[in-house]
């Protein structure tokens, strides 16, 4: 009689969380948002025009975006076109169109030069990938397929994954270094073996998904950001941080990189391993977040919380990742869990605090990129801006269907 009565108790609580749960879902208005990053889109065109930079990010202080060079060492210049062909998805203007076109092919000649490292798939993705998805043109898909292969030269098979940066391996002595932001690199080896490209690159992919679960992480689940291999024997070294506070500590961006890229690794293999591993993840990231708050700070373990700066790229990142992830997930309540926490952090990334307004033309303050090299602390970044619209229109998709 007691258990009758306890499960009758439990079922009732869960209905009443779910509604709850739909309830607090219910009132985000996506299409409002999807029109203040039009909005914002717009101040930058009229800002910058067609120029043949991108922009990078709004420091402190400043109201407008400074601009970068198209160039292969600089990994960030796939998310201005990218943000452009999301924003032109979500409005379907031909003049953004326009300047997503502009801004997209600037970054041809990347594709025409040796692989710098392994950021590639940030720069040609984001762009080109989602050009192509948008317009179906069929150069994009060359260039992608070209990339892809390109890509794949940094593979090291005795290692199991790619190398991430083959100018830091001399002076810190890592002979074969991958970082955990290269899992999002993966999803263009997928695409292309899927349109295409050699059937390798699937293998690739998942070899070096399989070998950073294993060596990049902490037994609890927490990132190491960079993973060090030897060469010769393809043994792990050791795991070290490089933009988190210590390589101990849990830093938020790199566990939103793991997120995201295991979410899509199930995706593209359906192998279960990587789904519980995504889960594993996520939960402890969600576990680590502030109470009630949904932006992490930097690093989950910086010694100042919390007069630490946050990083709005994380949340962003986590998002978009979640509202795939709730998906794929076979416990319902584990479902409802993960949505309701991606629309929490789209929610309070909306909200005044982390919209920028009339401070400057990006979607997102309150970033940080490179604490220990004090670099865009508390800052407006790109990536930010291109995952958050990014989580927008999956969040529409998924309440119009």
């Amino acid at each position: 009689m007691m258990k009758r009565l306890l499960f009758t108790l439990s079922l009732v609580l869960l209905c009443f969380s779910s509604c709850s749960q739909k309830e607090t879902i219910s009132d985000f208005d996506v299409d409002q948002q999807l029109e203040y990053c039009h909005k914002q889109v717009k101040r930058t065109l009229d800002m910058i025009g067609d120029t043949t930079r991108m922009p990078r990010n709004v420091l402190p202080g400043q109201t407008a975006w400074n601009l970068v060079p198209v160039s292969i060492g600089e990994w960030t210049v796939g998310f201005w076109p990218g943000t452009l062909w999301y924003a032109y998805e979500a409005t379907q203007s031909e003049d953004i169109r326009n300047h997503a076109v502009h801004y997209t092919e600037l970054l041809a000649p990347l594709t025409k030069e040796s692989p710098y490292d392994h950021d590639l798939g940030f720069q040609l993705f984001c762009s080109y990938g989602n050009g192509y998805r948008l317009t179906g043109n069929g150069s994009y898909k060359q260039i992608l397929l070209n990339a892809a292969d390109t890509l794949a030269t940094l593979f090291n098979p005795k290692v199991g994954t790619i190398l991430s940066w083959p100018r830091e391996v001399e002076p810190n002595n890592w002979p074969h270094n991958t970082i955990m932001d290269n899992m999002i690199n993966l999803e263009m080896l997928y695409w292309a073996a899927k349109n295409g490209g050699d059937k390798k690159l699937y293998d690739i992919a998942t070899s070096h998904a399989a070998t950073t679960m294993k060596y990049g992480f902490r037994e609890d689940g927490g990132n190491y950001h960079v993973a060090v291999y030897d060469t010769i024997t393809g043994d792990f070294l050791k795991g070290v941080t490089h933009q988190g506070y210590a390589d101990s500590t849990l830093w938020a961006r790199g566990q939103a990189w793991a997120i995201y890229g295991y979410t899509m690794v199930y995706r593209e293999t359906g192998e279960q391993r990587f789904l519980d591993f995504a889960e594993k993840v996520t939960d402890l990231y969600l576990n680590h977040l502030p109470q009630n708050e949904y932006v992490p700070y930097w690093d989950f373990n910086a010694p100042n919380i919390p007069d630490e700066p946050r990083d709005a790229s994380a949340a962003a990142i986590v998002a978009s990742a979640l509202l795939e992830l709730q998906d794929y997930v076979n416990d319902p309540e584990k479902k409802e869990t993960y949505k309701l926490a991606a629309v929490n952090m789209l929610k309070e990334l909306s909200s005044t605090q982390y919209q920028s307004h009339e401070k400057n033309p990006s979607f997102l303050l309150h970033s940080t990129g490179h604490w220990p090299n004090k670099s865009e602390i508390d800052a407006s970044i790109i990536y930010a801006d291109y995952y958050y619209i990014e989580a927008l229109l999956r969040y529409k998709a998924l309440t119009s269907n």
